[in-house]
């Protein structure tokens, strides 16, 4: 990794700004005050000089975007390599543009603590420079917003909820529908067909949903998913999966137990 040139060592704070998932209603005061308190704005691109998806957002809550905004480059691909020369650049521009004195907010579509850019970009720019401060500012994840368009309660009173990369494969969601009462399923795009397959042979079709760019102009919201068997879908979609024929093991409630061992200690003084 390239060491960064250092202007000085009054290095400026490094914000990751949540946006949520793209109604931009949905940013936090404080979000909305980061974005506005003059600190230089970094954003996410797939590509350089393309349209970034966390800029968008912003755009369309009517703040308009400073002319000195600054895009990084994190491109779609797993090539370990690539990836990796990626991330390099991106920290070292990072803590050269910190280095100026400035704070950097960093625009993060969804919540900045969940499955998102900044977390790696973080780390990587705080092993550089051990000094420089972080601040996270937690936001609307995709999965919450999409259970709060849809009616869906995620969990309740003593229901379990997982969220997973779909990536991991049928296999590995087959297992948690045993597991977990709900799933949300991320980034669900390549494995589509697979999955509704394996729903419609535990038939959970009736209790599944698929969303797509949720909160934004283009949502789509499918119910009768399996109309999406053969469909190429957009990167920003994920399903809903409930699973109300799982069978629960016993709980264990501490308060409980605790009370029954208040009542026997008192059986034993008397």
């Amino acid at each position: 990794m390239t060491e960064p040139k250092r202007h000085g060592t009054n290095f400026g704070k490094l914000i990751g700004a949540s946006l949520g998932p793209g109604d931009p209603e949905l940013i936090t005061r404080r979000a909305w005050n980061a974005l506005q308190s003059g600190a230089r704005w970094l954003y996410p691109v797939k590509k350089a000089e393309e349209s970034s998806y966390a800029l968008s957002i912003v755009e369309r809550g009517g703040i308009a975007v400073p002319g000195d905004a600054v895009e990084l480059v994190f491109p779609m691909t797993r090539d370990a390599g690539i990836l990796a020369k990626a991330w390099s650049r991106a920290a070292v521009q990072t803590v050269e543009l910190l280095a100026e004195g400035r704070d950097l907010v960093f625009l993060v579509e969804g919540d900045a603590s969940t499955f998102a850019t900044f977390g790696h970009l973080a780390r990587v720019v705080r092993e550089l420079v051990p000094e420089i401060e972080v601040e996270t500012i937690p936001g609307v994840s995709s999965f919450a917003a999409a259970a709060a368009t849809t009616g869906v309660t995620l969990a309740e009173e003593d229901e379990t909820f997982a969220i997973i990369p779909a990536a991991y494969g049928v296999e590995v969601i087959d297992h948690l529908l045993d597991e977990f009462d709900t799933l949300a399923l991320l980034k669900v795009k390549p494995l589509v067909d697979e999955i509704l397959d394996l729903l419609e042979r535990r038939d959970l079709l009736a209790t599944s949903l698929f969303i797509e760019k949720v909160g934004s102009p283009e949502e789509r919201v499918v119910r009768d998913v399996l109309s999406l068997k053969g469909e190429k879908v957009n990167y920003l979609s994920l399903m809903l999966v409930q699973n109300p024929k799982r069978v629960r093991g016993e709980l264990r409630r501490g308060c409980r137990k605790r009370k029954e061992a208040v009542d026997a200690s008192a059986t034993a003084a008397a």
